[in-house]
């Protein structure tokens, strides 16, 4: 047997447990939240294979809590795959960013890895000094995934033991994980503030006269690009453009 290819899969080896290492935290830290997902997944009406599918396919946690509501308000198929998409667009961003740092490798394989970016996991990689395996992405990717849809699982199973008086009562955890999110973001920047406060007006103004899943996706683009606009129009009268 060739003697480099024994090293090169030694040493890749060794960069994936690495990677399993590093992303034991990720793990960890996506279990309350997977759980909570499958239980709120459970309470909205949606089957155990359902859940865990969504989990498998989509792996994003605040784009799963954001169908979960769309779900809920009866929204339909077209709207909740564009909303994911528009929640989810920043993925773009972080495999674009991921791939100068990352090894030359198959585009199978980034493929593979790009497929499994979230936000912590690109923190994990991208952070990591020098070049980033294939091998170490890989490994905080897939301990991360298994946590993810491994616990959406039991939060679903856990679920399923409460009456249906609780379950029901259980969908105001929705918006309240929702404001819990939003929260520390609008203490640090007053333009979140700003975009809250706009997409929740836009969004009771288009609900008059459009299905409420649309209203939730054009409030929410609209109050964006006019948000970005104002700003653009603020640097300009400061002269920073």
């Amino acid at each position: 047997m060739n003697l480099a290819y024994v090293e090169t899969q030694t040493l890749s080896n060794s960069q994936f447990k690495q990677g399993l290492s590093s992303g034991l935290p990720i793990a960890l830290g996506y279990a309350p939240a997977a759980i909570t997902f499958g239980f709120l997944a459970e309470t909205t009406g949606l089957t155990l294979m359902e859940a865990t599918a969504m989990s498998m396919f989509v792996f994003a946690g605040a784009a799963q809590y954001m169908a979960l509501n769309l779900i809920a308000i009866g929204t339909g198929a077209l709207e909740i795959i564009f909303t994911t998409f528009i929640v989810n667009i920043r993925h773009f961003l972080m495999a674009a960013s991921l791939e100068k740092k990352s090894e030359p490798d198959k585009p199978l394989k980034k493929a593979g890895y790009a497929f499994g970016l979230t936000d912590e996991v690109f923190a994990v990689t991208a952070t990591r000094p020098n070049i980033v395996t294939t091998g170490f992405i890989f490994g905080v990717f897939l301990i991360a995934y298994g946590s993810w849809v491994a616990n959406t699982i039991i939060g679903h199973w856990m679920g399923g033991f409460l009456p249906d008086l609780i379950q029901n009562s259980m969908m105001i955890a929705l918006y309240a994980l929702f404001i819990a999110l939003l929260a520390p973001a609008m203490k640090e920047n007053r333009k979140v503030i700003l975009l809250a406060i706009s997409a929740a007006l836009l969004n009771g103004v288009f609900s008059l006269f459009m299905a409420e899943g649309w209203a939730i996706v054009l409030a929410t683009i609209a109050a964006a690009v006019l948000l970005e606009l104002r700003s653009i129009y603020d640097r300009k009268m400061k002269g920073e453009l």
